[in-house]
């Protein structure tokens, strides 16, 4: 290549009167600039010089392309660059614009019950930049029809919808797919209260107010929402909630720890006392309130700390069941989860000063827990010596971890099917670098149509 190079140049030095001594010629390297003789030389020379004015040369300007040169007229620089796209277009045959008017063609005819089959398919974030479109499909969202096709699709990832310390009404979502947080400009629920979600299911989240007297219930994507009827207990104090969907309609249920509980059904819009705690659970039930209540098969698990376990409650039948499962030791920040009618546990493990996250299943026959994976060591090295807080976010198949210390605040995500550990990109203000704090969340699987 760079023989060829020089033979060109000789050739045309040659042409134009001008002979190339070879004593004098400098190795070529990108850039190729040929050097001028001493000053003690007759001969006549032209410095090459591709970085500066063409016009500056005295000799014909000469251009190097893809290993060739061309000779262009006497002060006119080389021709501009066109864009890609225009190269492009020259390159393809000139079938490609018959190609291109014939696609026209055919989405012009595209049927119009196939429209709302795609867009049900949409990412949820792609949805509803498409909802400013057309009218037809901002009003997508109370189509009946366009409700049983998202029903049909199945969302393998969850999102996680958090509060944090900087913007405890508003909120922001997390999309697990995209690895993208998402910011609402406006309150899901348009209260001033302060509200903390502290159930999902079917698309839906409920949240109860810091007072623990009010329940609210609302699709976080469309921002549907209802305030649900008012407790017939009075007394108010900490409880833990569970939910379950079916069908259309959905159930809450609260527990305090003495025992006291009731059931909302969206059906009727009320509030129930199926009855009273059995004699065979023991009270106070000391329920774990870091823990959020998981759901397998109609049946709500609540995480117990005196004695150690598990109880449950059958929404369909109403029946109590109590099970009593020692935990692992050393355990702290510990919480239930679920995957695939699995239930799981979640928690930190300390030992000396090192600390590490490690999850556990339940064995069903002998009603001990298995630890099935636990967080890398290479990540685990960055708690050694702190004091580390954990909660959990989301306990339904994806998990979404956040770790805290004095100065710092990690958060990771982990699926329970693949054992795979991810980190979580930092949330930050729009259009600002200032980070936001995660306080608390739930997890939801995103749904367009799921309505309170």
């Amino acid at each position: 290549m760079l023989r060829q190079l020089i033979g060109q140049v000789q050739e045309l030095f040659d042409l134009y009167g001008t002979h190339l001594p070879p004593q004098n010629i400098v190795q070529l390297q990108p850039p190729v600039i040929l050097q001028r003789p001493p000053e003690n030389s007759n001969d006549r020379w032209c410095l090459l010089n591709l970085e500066d004015n063409p016009s500056e040369d005295d000799c014909y300007n000469i251009i190097m392309r893809a290993g060739k040169f061309k000779i262009l007229e006497p002060g006119k620089g080389p021709p501009s660059k066109r864009a890609r796209k225009e190269r492009t277009r020259e390159k393809l045959p000139e079938t490609c614009n018959q190609i291109e008017s014939m696609e026209s063609e055919i989405w012009k005819e595209f049927p119009e019950d196939l429209y709302e089959n795609v867009i049900a398919r949409l990412p949820v974030a792609t949805f509803f930049r498409f909802r400013s479109v057309c009218q037809k499909w901002n009003s997508l969202l109370n189509s009946n029809s366009f409700s049983v096709e998202c029903n049909q699709v199945t969302r393998a990832q969850p999102w996680f919808y958090t509060r944090t310390h900087e913007n405890v009404n508003t909120g922001v979502m997390y999309d697990p797919v995209l690895r993208k947080w998402h910011h609402p400009t406006a309150p899901v629920v348009p209260t001033k209260m302060i509200i903390l979600p502290v159930a999902s299911a079917g698309g839906l989240i409920c949240f109860l107010d810091i007072g623990h007297r009010s329940f609210y219930v609302c699709n976080p994507l469309t921002q549907s929402y209802r305030e649900l009827q008012a407790r017939s207990v009075k007394v108010w104090s900490r409880v833990v909630v569970g939910m379950t969907v079916n069908h259309r309609a959905y159930q809450i249920m609260w527990v305090r720890s003495d025992g006291e509980y009731e059931v909302y059904d969206s059906t009727n819009n009320t509030w129930t006392c199926p009855g009273g705690m059995p004699a065979c659970i023991k009270l106070p039930l000391s329920i774990n309130f870091r823990s959020q209540a998981v759901t397998v098969d109609g049946c709500m698990y609540f995480l117990r700390s005196d004695p150690e376990g598990i109880v449950s409650y059958d929404m369909r039948t109403g029946i109590w069941k109590q099970f009593r499962v020692p935990a692992p030791v050393q355990l702290s920040d510990h919480t239930l989860a679920e995957c695939g009618g699995r239930i799981m546990l979640v928690g930190l493990v300390s030992k000396n000063a090192a600390t590490c996250v490690c999850v556990w299943e339940l064995q069903k026959m002998s009603l001990l827990w298995k630890e099935v994976d636990r967080m890398p060591n290479i990540w685990c090295l960055e708690f050694y010596g702190k004091h580390i807080k954990m909660s959990c976010l989301g306990n339904t198949g994806l998990l979404m971890l956040s770790l805290r210390s004095k100065m710092m605040n990690r958060l990771v995500t982990y699926d329970v099917s693949r054992k795979e550990w991810f980190k979580v990109p930092n949330c930050v203000f729009p259009h600002t670098r200032k980070r936001q704090w995660i306080a608390c969340g739930t997890a939801f699987h995103p749904c367009l149509t799921a309505k309170a």
